[in-house]
């Protein structure tokens, strides 16, 4: 090419670039608009009575969020409202400029668990805001923290960001009960790269001064399992007792079960937990047993200490209580059949046929029959691995939501739609960045709320974590 030829080019070049739009830079800031957007729709989903039954509203709210996903520029085709028996679940895919890169799914579930009105305070599908907090079922489990990664994903969108990665919002629609959705959404994005999980609060807040403590990310959690333990006998009259008693032999299987506990453990989660939160623990015997505990999980001193508190006994292990009692079938005859039900979270890595097997040797009763109540509603999951790509992005997204708060990974002993997406592989991470203080905490309970100080700096984290994950 003549050198005219090359200054020609060049200039042409040159005009084109100045003629291009350029894309606007993601959003960093929340405007007022997108937070009024945060309590608009919040108000609009707990006011919807989404609980399983005759007249559930999941579907209704599953509505509300379409309409508004496309008003922000997802078309007709790309958000599902799929019915599956009284309630549905929903997807919403924003396809990435990169077909090779695996889905970042974020989920979470729009029903909530029942509530009467009788015995609350406000009625409970009523959004009240009242002193900086929203009232209603489902303010903190878990309206408005899927709502407020919605918002911000649909304020990236407006703002020009451009995902590399396809981004998929899947909530479930029966989370608190069945959890069927949950498993049909983990089966359906089985390939995703990540799951970060919306459900439940993250931060705690010092109870004197409303500020900041910590805040913790969940990447696994305990397996829930309920064993029916059973003993029949052809029972017969009272005056005639026998050495066979179905109550007395279901008794002593359940003495040495409540007496017995299972080894402690640790994995990298629960270490780092231990190690990260024995700062903010105000009891110096708790704190010192934590420290201790993380260093060495066999310490049976630091266990002692940790086993008869209730807020750390779930962390150190498998445990099993005895939570329902049933025999006999009148008051002067020998029990045919006598039932209880024990309740056990299980630590990563064990399966539930393993435990079942390790109570039965416990109990040593012949007589009691040991069988897996759970049903389908829950299966045994792996810790989420500490990747470093997340956590280089929830750290960059807490120091700009929430400058200064320590982030702790944790183990939740509870139950979420994350465990059937570990189940197919899929790294699944609770994520919410909503704050609470302990004594706000009535996720299924009377009179739920959750501060709207929160929804502002929730923005932020989302706008960062989002971004920083779909690249």
């Amino acid at each position: 090419m003549s050198p005219k030829a090359l200054l020609l080019a060049a200039a042409a070049l040159s005009a084109s670039t100045l003629a291009a739009p350029a894309l606007a830079a993601p959003p960093r800031t929340p405007s007022a608009a997108a937070e009024a957007q945060v309590l608009d729709l919040s108000k609009q989903a707990i006011a919807l009575r989404s609980v399983r039954g005759p007249d559930n509203k999941t579907a209704d709210v599953a509505r509300a969020y379409k309409a508004a996903l496309l008003q922000a520029g997802w078309a007709e085709g790309d958000v599902e409202i799929t019915p599956v028996d009284d309630t549905a679940y929903f997807v919403a895919t924003w396809q990435g400029s990169d077909p090779k890169l695996k889905p970042l799914v974020i989920s979470g579930h729009m029903d909530v668990v029942e509530a009467k009105p009788a015995d609350w305070v406000r009625d409970p599908f009523t959004p009240v805001v009242e002193n900086g907090y929203l009232f209603g079922r489902g303010a903190s489990d878990q309206k408005v923290s899927m709502i407020v990664a919605m918002v911000a994903l649909m304020e990236l969108r407006k703002g020009g960001f451009k995902p590399k990665r396809t981004i998929v919002l899947a909530f479930s629609g029966d989370e608190e009960t069945t959890m069927k959705t949950g498993r049909i959404l983990a089966e359906r994005f089985a390939g995703a790269e990540m799951v970060l999980n919306t459900d439940g609060l993250g931060g705690t807040y010092d109870e004197a001064t409303g500020k900041p403590l910590y805040w913790t990310w969940e990447g696994a959690e305990k397996t829930y399992l309920d064993i029916k333990l059973e003993v029949t006998n052809p029972g017969g009259h009272s005056s005639a007792p026998r050495p066979e008693n179905a109550i007395t032999q279901l008794a002593t299987a359940l003495q040495r079960i409540g007496n017995y506990t299972f080894k402690a453990e640790q994995n990298p989660l629960t270490k780092a937990y231990f190690e990260k939160a024995a700062q903010f623990e105000s009891d110096p015997a708790l704190a010192a047993a934590m420290r201790a505990f993380a260093a060495n999980p066999a310490d049976e001193a630091a266990l002692a200490v940790l086993r008869a508190s209730p807020s750390y006994v779930g962390k150190v292990g498998t445990t099993c209580v005895p939570t329902m009692l049933s025999g006999g079938h009148a008051e002067n005859a020998l029990p045919q059949r006598a039932t209880a039900n024990i309740n056990c979270r299980i630590f990563p890595g064990h399966k539930r046929e393993e435990i079942i097997a390790e109570l039965a040797r416990v109990a040593n009763v012949p007589a009691v029959k040991f069988s897996d109540f759970t049903g389908g509603d829950s299966t045994e999951s792996p810790a989420s691995p500490m990747r470093t790509d997340f956590l280089t992005a929830v750290d960059r997204a807490m120091k700009q939501a929430w400058p200064g708060v320590p982030v702790i990974p944790a183990q939740s002993s509870g139950a979420t739609d994350s465990m059937w997406y570990r189940a197919k592989g899929v790294p699944a991470y609770s994520v919410s960045p909503l704050f609470i203080k302990d004594s706000d905490e009535f996720s299924h309970g009377l009179n739920e709320r959750v501060a709207l100080n929160n929804v502002r700096p929730g923005l932020t984290y989302y706008f960062s974590l989002l971004t920083d994950l779909a690249k």
